[in-house]
């Protein structure tokens, strides 16, 4: 008798556990569809913030400042390939160094 008592809770807890899984994918799916509609709404407001002005091509003091955040942009990018361009030589170097030195000690041995 003592078995049929602990089927029954195991059963139980079993059954309790799916409920908690059934919670838990629907908690989710709830979570995708609210992510969903955030995201669409900030899409939406970005839609809306880009609209421009025409006036803008026109003012000299914003077309300036587009040409210094385009200078600092180029100016960032130059910095960044100029370490790339020297990692690589240095990557290239060693390379070089390693190809050298094995049939050195390939044939001293």
């Amino acid at each position: 008798m003592g078995g049929t008592e602990e089927e029954k809770h195991q059963k139980e807890e079993k059954h309790e556990k799916e409920e908690k899984n059934e919670k838990k994918e629907e908690d989710k799916a709830k979570e995708k569809k609210k992510d969903k509609k955030c995201k669409d709404e900030e899409a939406g407001e970005k839609k809306k913030k880009e609209k421009k002005n025409p006036e803008d091509k026109r003012d000299p003091q914003k077309l300036k400042l587009k040409l210094e955040k385009l200078d600092a942009k180029m100016q960032a990018l130059v910095t960044k390939r100029e370490e790339i361009l020297k990692l690589l030589h240095e990557a290239e170097q060693i390379a070089k160094d390693s190809v050298t030195t094995q049939p050195a000690a390939a044939t001293s041995s």
